[in-house]
């Protein structure tokens, strides 16, 4: 509630206030036509302009890394893949029956973008946005976005998020997701909020830059288990239980939790700028800068009474916390040359404290600490130049001390052929230790307690990744990894297995033997007059001694569409079916405690087809989304899993819009 009253008070205030550059009342924006200029009297009788041709692309959004796009208000086919919980797509992911639950894999990008650990929980945190996530914005005027949706049963889904400035150096943005969905099945409600802030200043004279951002998360679930018996009351089709609150689930009594809050900070100073008379571009520059970053995170899993599935447990009531605690600073400096091109230089330091209530004591006296905590130093480099029609693009990150990390290069080589042709290379290395859960964790049940922060090694991953972006091609996406140290979740008794307690079982659990994994992706659309076959197919191939890295081998998606303009063009209309297939596979189960998957070679699941419809319209900045979700579920068979006992959502149909709207 008190971040709704802070939007609240931030939407009243800019309207109080107003904004620099601020439109005339009332008037709207198209898309595609600039405004028309306003005159207003200056200073002296002189004229100025209010509004000097402003359209869609003055309103722009900046990523994490510096890249920035425009405000895109069009109706595309991937702005349908994208129409979802994790407004992005969704591809190479498997969703479970409530929106929101969690996400299988379908496929993997093994290379990192942060050379620490994370917390862990990653089964359940497919929305927590990471500092790398957060975009920031440069608006002319006010610019609202809303995004609402409906869920499964007594809740919505609604992302609100505004962008202005008081100057036009001088940008924020306030943004709140909020989602509930109480699900098709008995105790599976989900329900999720996400706050940030973001500012980003420009000085007049161009020397000091800034960017900021505060975010709020937390994620909140019921676990019901899955499924008690799925072969009589899911996979039978039986009429009695297709009322899904029939169906009995394992758990009535679970619950998890993700809360994180974070502060982020980055400026720089620019000591010398030289420039060019005629350009008046910069020519040579030197500065200096400051990164700051603390972030407070934490996993908790919550039973009333435990449960044998999940083996002995110290008490009765069940309350495992684990709490992440991070600070991180940054000093760096950055020389700029037209001719030798961008150098940027830094230390960094990280501190960390991973943390639970209490040590733990085992039967045999193995004490497992409570906590583990240090501080790394590491030094980092990036270089950007652009050498003859190659844009080359490098980033290193080396460890001085420290445990956790070692190493992480990413170089990029692009090449555009010719204004429809593209040609992009990516070499990745990296190695760090797994994140904290695999490292150290307590539970009340006594199987889930481990340490082994002396005894597992750091991940290594090398990575090779070529791709050709092209208008009459396609997009072709090629890359080949090799994983050292691999490190999962499994159940380490088979006795256990057979008599299904593999869950009393789990363990995090290192390969020492190398995994090579092969994954090509294509991407093309052909059309015809209004209608058009958009298609996405790909294929992995995964080389391992032990069975402990299962992806399936070929996944694809199909969307034959119409699209059109309706209404004497008032309305742009996009209609059609898209058909979701992947092969059967041994599919990572889930665990509620831990909030992850686990690897399990006891059953394969997959090969059915997932068949959507969907209705899409645009009129002015407003696009309306109507889907009708897996509308094959009742006559293609009862076997649509997510995870072993845990199924993919019935037929349903949703609806829901995004709305652009400028003051």
């Amino acid at each position: 509630m008190k971040y709704i009253l802070i939007v609240f008070l931030i939407f009243t205030s800019c309207i109080v206030f107003g904004q620099k550059g601020d439109l005339r009342k009332g008037t709207s924006i198209d898309s595609l036509a600039p405004l028309n200029k306003k005159k207003v009297s200056g200073p002296m009788g002189k004229q100025k302009s209010d509004t000097i041709g402003i359209t869609i692309k003055d309103y722009k959004i900046i990523t994490f890394a510096r890249d920035t796009t425009y405000l895109d208000t069009t109706l595309t086919i991937n702005k349908e893949y994208k129409y979802n919980y994790l407004r992005k797509d969704d591809f190479e992911l498997m969703s479970f029956s409530n929106i929101g639950e969690a996400y299988n894999s379908l496929g993997l990008d093994l290379e990192r973008a942060n050379i620490y650990p994370y917390l862990g929980a990653i089964g359940k945190d497919q929305k927590y946005l990471e500092k790398e996530q957060i975009v920031y914005y440069n608006v002319p005027t006010p610019m609202t976005e809303l995004f609402f949706k409906t869920t499964l049963e007594q809740g919505q889904f609604l992302d609100a998020n505004l962008a202005f400035n008081t100057s036009p150096r001088l940008n924020f943005s306030i943004g709140y997701t909020g989602h509930r969905s109480l699900g098709k099945y008995n105790d599976n409600q989900i329900q999720s909020g996400n706050f940030t802030m973001t500012t980003n200043y420009l000085s007049r004279n161009n020397r000091y830059a800034l960017r900021a951002h505060i975010a709020a998360q937390n994620i909140i679930s019921q676990e019901n288990g899955g499924l008690l018996e799925k072969e009589l009351q899911f996979e039978s089709g039986d009429e009695d239980f297709t009322n899904r609150p029939r169906v009995d689930v394992r758990f009535d009594d679970v619950d998890n939790k993700i809360l994180g809050k974070r502060y982020y900070l980055d400026h720089t100073y620019k000591l010398i700028r030289k420039q060019l008379d005629s350009t008046r571009s910069e020519k040579t520059s030197l500065s200096i800068g400051h990164v700051f970053n603390y972030e407070t995170k934490y996993y908790q899993f919550m039973q009333t009474v435990n449960d044998t599935i999940f083996g002995d447990a110290i008490l009765s009531g069940i309350n495992d916390k684990a709490v992440l605690k991070t600070f991180y600073n940054e000093a760096n400096a950055q020389f700029y040359n037209r001719t030798l091109g961008k150098l940027t230089g830094g230390l960094q330091m990280y501190n960390y404290d991973y943390y639970f209530d209490s040590q733990f004591t085992t039967e045999e006296g193995v004490v497992i600490p409570n906590r583990l905590n240090g501080t790394e130093l590491a030094l980092g480099g990036k270089y950007e130049k652009r050498i003859g029609g190659f844009d080359l693009n490098a980033d290193l990150r080396y460890n001085l001390s420290g445990n956790l990390t070692g190493n992480l290069l990413n170089v990029t080589a692009s090449y555009k052929i010719n204004p429809k042709n593209n040609l992009k290379f990516t070499l990745h290395t990296s190695s760090r230790m797994p994140n904290f859960n695999y490292l150290l964790y307590q539970s009340e049940y006594l199987n889930y307690n481990w340490d082994n922060s002396n005894t597992f090694n750091k991940e290594r991953v090398s990575s090779l990744r070529g791709e050709l972006n092209s208008v009459t091609w396609g997009n072709l996406m090629v890359k080949f990894s090799n994983l050292d140290n691999y490190t999962y979740f499994a159940p380490v008794s088979d006795v256990e297995i057979d008599a299904g307690m593999e869950q009393a079982f789990i363990k995090p659990v290192q390969e020492s033997n190398g995994i090579t994994y092969l994954k090509v992706k294509y991407e093309k659309e052909f059309r015809v007059g209004m209608f058009a076959l958009n298609n996405t197919v790909m294929y992995q191939n995964v080389t391992q001694e032990e069975q402990v890295m299962n992806l399936p081998q070929l996944v694809t998606r199909n969307t034959l569409y119409f699209s059109s303009d309706v209404f004497k063009k008032a309305m742009y209309l996009q209609t059609g079916i898209t058909f979701k297939y992947f092969t059967a596979y041994n599919m990572n189960a889930y665990n509620p405690v831990l909030g992850e998957f686990y690897t399990q070679n006891n059953e394969e699941l997959g090969g059915y087809p997932l068949l959507d419809f969907f209705i899409n319209a645009r009129i002015q900045q407003t696009r309306i989304y109507l889907k009708a979700e897996h509308f094959n579920s009742s006559f293609t068979g009862y076997n649509y899993y997510a995870a072993p006992n845990y199924p993919y959502r019935d037929f349903v149909i949703r609806f829901g819009l995004v709305w652009n709207f400028f003051s």
